[in-house]
């Protein structure tokens, strides 16, 4: 790790603050796999990389991968004809005939549950695997992946080893009580614009050349780096500067460049926020970015709900399915794993009454996430809801169990120690003396 200085010079960026945990630009290309994370690992790992799709506001389960068309239609709403998918026995939104032709590729989990209705302790159990209000603020699987599979471990792409398009999740300290350098680099910007303007390294109108010109003039005014350039902190502080300057103007910056890309691999994605944003998360894990994080706000849908699932529903369709199908053309879904899923689900009745004139509200009793590749088995279906998908019928699944099981595949030993300022004696998940409710890793998908 780069010294404290070196860290609160560039701090005004949280790329460049990313790009200080780095070494010398490398274009890491794909990493090979160690035998096991740093400090913790029992088992080779079967994934290196994670792609996150992080429902902001929480799908609902009904209208998405749990679809219940004999429950009526004050829990179907329009949503009664559900679409079979490629696999015998699984029907999913009709909305997504795309990923119902995927299907193969990735398990349906229908029996999360942690009963949190409040989006922001929701939020914190669903990344952290613990109930909010403890004594320690935990860090979220992408932070936890940067410590066990990031510097540490031998990463050493140019980019971050957490990245999130393209705004912070917010509602909770990502990286806990790790620290800021486990924070992810969040792109900002929009990779549906003309150019991908990314926090710290595009600058809308700005050309390459004339921040090559930016750079040559600061180092022609910056007389004091001159005159103390033996002091360890300038040369620090130098260091970061040309790692930064190489992503901007050299071939890591690259990555975001989307233009790159042919228009009929685009028009497949989809010419939106998300699926643009499923198309650069490709290219991140491409060149070895360990964890990926889409953060897909719109989800929260007290109002009009079933307006904006004809609007999203689409567009997620298109973006999910054309990523399984991306990764897995390139030889990349073993090694990713695929992560859908928002903080809860919504309430199974619909509710038709004012003020919500159609709306679904929060619902942590059971909802839905789904797994693909990094050694996940496709084609399968984990738990079940009741009838009208009110409660876990079948074999729940909690937050824990679904990290745990992530975190496995990676390499990472759920059950080794994580390190914490106070020095205590505590796990990457919680065990029973903890008093947190588990189901069990998913074994069944493993």
């Amino acid at each position: 790790m780069r010294t404290d200085f070196t860290t609160s010079v560039l701090s005004r960026r949280s790329f460049l603050r990313g790009a200080l945990a780095g070494t010398a630009f490398v274009l890491a290309g794909r990493l090979g796999l160690p035998a096991f994370a740093a400090g913790a690992g029992k088992a080779a790992a079967k994934a290196r990389a994670v792609i996150q799709i992080w429902m902001w506001g929480g799908p609902a389960h009904l209208d998405t991968f749990d679809p219940k068309p004999d429950a009526g239609s004050d829990y179907t709403g329009p949503f009664d004809k559900p679409v079979s998918a490629n696999v015998p026995g699984i029907r999913i939104n009709e909305l997504l005939p795309l990923l119902a032709k995927q299907a193969d590729k990735y398990s349906i989990i229908r029996s999360m549950t942690h009963g949190i209705n409040g989006h922001e302790t929701a939020a914190y159990m669903a990344q952290t695997g613990r109930p909010p209000g403890g004594r320690l603020s935990f860090p979220c699987a992408g932070a936890v992946v940067s410590r066990f599979r990031g510097r540490e471990a031998g990463y050493r792409g140019p980019i971050p080893p957490y990245v999130v398009l393209t705004q912070p999740q917010g509602r909770f300290s990502e990286a806990g009580f790790l620290g800021l350098a486990y924070k992810p680099f969040a792109t900002g910007g929009d990779p549906a614009a003309d150019r991908f303007a990314v926090e710290g390294i595009v600058l809308k109108d700005v050309s390459d050349e004339r921040q090559r010109r930016r750079r040559n003039l600061l180092k022609d005014l910056d007389s004091f780096h001159a005159a103390a350039a033996a002091a360890p902190e300038m040369a620090a502080a130098e260091r970061a500067r040309n790692e930064a300057y190489a992503i901007i103007l050299g071939e890591g910056g690259k990555v975001f460049d989307l233009s790159r890309e042919k228009d009929g691999v685009r028009e497949r994605y989809g010419r939106n926020t998300f699926g643009q944003s499923c198309l650069v998360a490709r290219r991140l894990v491409e060149t070895g970015v360990p964890y990926v994080t889409i953060n897909y706000p719109g989800w929260d849908t007290h109002k009009q709900h079933f307006q904006a699932m004809r609007r999203m529903l689409p567009q997620l369709d298109a973006g999910f399915s054309a990523l399984l199908e991306d990764l897995s053309a390139r030889g990349l879904l073993d090694s990713t794993i695929v992560w859908w899923g928002g903080e809860f689900g919504r309430t199974p009745r619909v509710q038709w009454e004012s003020p919500w004139n159609g709306g679904r509200n929060h619902y942590g009793n059971v909802f839905c996430h789904v797994l693909a590749g990094g050694g996940f088995k496709g084609g399968r279906v984990v738990g079940a809801s009741t009838a009208r998908g009110e409660e876990v019928r079948e074999r729940p699944v909690y937050p824990c169990d679904l990290l745990g099981s992530l975190y496995a595949q990676l390499g990472i030993d759920p059950d080794g120690p994580m390190p914490n300022p106070l020095g205590l004696d505590v796990r990457v998940t919680p065990d029973a003396a903890e008093g947190v409710k588990s189901g069990g890793r998913l074994t069944e998908i493993m």
